[in-house]
């Protein structure tokens, strides 16, 4: 399984942003797909999550509430986190992840696939 992130960089606070994930290797569609992100000298954390087999089956941070929007492209396998109104707080490495998922909550997906991570940088 291979994951690889693109889309990020500088971006003004209130500018868009898309992070597109290529997926490629997963041996079937009982996966979700993850938005995770670290900021230097905190934790890792969830952003946004989807379920590649059950449409509309998503789970966003309160963070990421209303100004983010997890989306996948089958024919493309990739997914994207439209980024809108970022802000300074939201910089920070955004990594892309894929874990086995049947049902149930999103959150307690084992993500065992990451990506390499794409920096994002929100200038006030």
């Amino acid at each position: 399984v291979q994951l690889v992130e693109s889309g990020g960089g500088l971006v003004q606070a209130g500018d868009s942003l898309r992070l597109s994930c290529v997926i490629s290797g997963l041996p079937h569609d009982n996966y979700a797909m993850g938005w995770f992100r670290q900021a230097p000298g905190k934790e890792r954390e969830i952003v946004a999550a989807l379920s590649w087999r059950i449409v509309g089956f998503k789970y966003y941070a309160d963070s990421a509430k209303g100004r983010f929007a997890i989306s996948k492209d089958n024919a493309k396998n990739t997914v994207y986190l439209q980024m809108s109104s970022p802000k300074p707080e939201d910089t920070a490495t955004y990594y892309c992840a894929a874990g086995p998922y049947f049902s149930g909550s999103l959150l307690r997906v084992e993500y065992g696939h990451w990506g390499q991570g794409t920096p994002v940088t929100v200038s006030s």
